[in-house]
């Protein structure tokens, strides 16, 4: 017998171009489904070809591309409207307004979600994974709206999410809109060609980083190498990060400067960190679960939560500019080493807190920028500690901060590839690559070991149990 991905042929059976309804054996009749309809399938030459999938990876890419560079433009001015409003009231009308404004738009994003797009809730990675594993539908026509949107007011509003994850889910949906426009009818494998493909032109879209894109599919959401989707996903990556670097600028998301290289005596500290941030997934990993259900249990209200964590998160970014929203100021800070040693284990709390809040309540809104940030803070903080200890032992203490980015990135989401890429590419340092490496592979190590799940898969568990 040989697998043809939907249907099972005969070994001397030759396999003949799939028709509306798959693929059959020449000479014999239909046989069996290995998965019923579009629920699943694999992917594999008889049913698309590289070169059939070229034009329509091209139009994917642009298109996310072209979602991409509308939400984090839109992002940037809601995010702009609010910290004016905040520094141009008396401080008792901003309190006011930064707690009420947080509540009312995170009150309102949460029941645009809850009440026309439930899976477009939290990062929507979880969902897109149930999706190529044929759990799911997409739903496209509903997420894009109401990710987009729901994203806009929530982040927007000061909850302490990133755009990145959101930037992912609808790039898949965009992959599954293209689809319909070339009336793709062969199965499921090229809808979910495409949709990973979609998926790594958010990525690299969101964060300048076309290579990160390409490994985040073929690591996190596919877990296998097929060349119809390295191919698709490889293109669209390249079309989604040039559109980006058009209509939203060619700067990159933290602004790293000239940070010099790690020399090779300092590996072992990248080594005890990346100890310290495979704790550190764990933690965070069980706290994200451990919000979600408290918040459900709490309440079942479409809109509280969101109002909750908005409420709270307004009053944090009264309290401190750029504590609250996506955290990129933060972060910047921590890697040019301007936050003092004192002020950082306040911050790393906070931000770890404001977290768990907001992705608990449901709202629209991903993780990835908020796990950067928390790994900067951390990296930092050891750095500083070490040289407040040993003053000879560091001669750039804030070296670290791109490290800890990465290692907790990988000890959360366990894409130790992807955590290196991404890091390599918004650094540009190349010579970062070997203590990424150790600090990455050592989260790694510790996190698995632990037995904790990655933290995309204990949503998408979640999910399916809470559907």
């Amino acid at each position: 017998m040989v697998a043809t991905g939907f249907r099972v042929c005969p070994a001397n059976a030759a396999l003949q171009s799939p028709g509306l309804n798959g693929a059959f054996c020449r000479g014999q009749d239909p046989v069996v489904e290995l998965h019923g309809g579009d629920a699943g399938g694999g992917l594999n030459e008889p049913e698309v070809k590289r070169r059939h999938i070229l034009p329509k990876a091209v139009a994917v890419g642009i298109t996310a591309g072209v979602v991409a560079s509308a939400f984090r433009l839109g992002l940037e001015e809601v995010e702009h409207l609010r910290e004016v409003l905040i520094a141009r009231l008396p401080r008792g009308p901003a309190l006011m307004a930064a707690v009420a404004g947080g509540a009312f738009l995170g009150g309102l994003g949460l029941w645009l979600v809850r009440r026309f797009a439930p899976e477009a809730a939290g990062s929507g990675i979880p969902h897109l994974q149930s999706v190529l594993l044929g759990e799911k539908p997409m739903r496209w026509k509903r997420v894009l709206p109401v990710k987009f949107i729901a994203g806009l007011l929530s982040i927007g509003g000061g909850m302490a999410l990133g755009r990145e994850g959101p930037t992912v889910q609808m790039g898949g949906a965009v992959g599954m809109m293209v689809a319909g426009w070339f009336r793709i009818r062969t199965g499921f494998g090229e809808k979910k060609a495409l949709m990973s493909a979609g998926a790594g032109a958010g990525l690299a879209a969101a964060f300048n980083a076309p290579l990160a894109g390409v490994i985040f599919v073929l690591e996190e959401l596919q877990r296998s190498f097929t060349p119809v989707v390295f191919v698709a996903a490889f293109l669209a990556s390249v079309c989604g990060d040039v559109v980006s670097r058009l209509l939203a600028g060619d700067s990159p998301i933290f602004h790293l400067g000239s940070l010099p290289e790690i020399p090779l005596r300092e590996l072992p500290l990248a080594l005890l960190l990346g100890v310290l941030a495979g704790f550190a997934g764990i933690l965070f990993n069980r706290s994200l679960v451990g919000t979600l259900s408290g918040f459900e249990r709490l309440t079942k209200s479409d809109w509280v939560p969101g109002a909750l964590a908005g409420g709270l998160c307004g009053l944090a970014a009264w309290s401190m500019p750029g504590l609250a929203g996506g955290g990129g100021s933060i972060a910047d800070q921590a890697i040019s080493g301007g936050i003092a040693l004192s002020l950082l284990p306040v911050l790393l709390v906070a931000r770890f807190a404001l977290t768990m809040v907001s992705y608990g309540s449901g709202a629209a809104g991903g993780i990835f920028a908020p796990m950067l940030v928390m790994g900067a803070l951390g990296g930092l903080l050891m750095g500083q500690s070490i040289e407040s200890i040993f003053p000879a032992a560091l001669g750039h203490p804030e070296v670290f901060s791109v490290l800890g980015m990465g290692a907790l990135f990988t000890a959360v989401v366990r894409a130790p590839l992807t955590g290196v890429v991404l890091m390599v590419e918004m650094t540009g340092h190349y010579g970062f690559m070997l203590p990424l490496l150790v600090c990455c592979l050592t989260a790694y190590g510790v996190a698995e070991r632990l037995g904790e799940p990655p933290i995309y898969e204990s949503l998408r568990r979640r999910g399916k149990t809470t559907d």
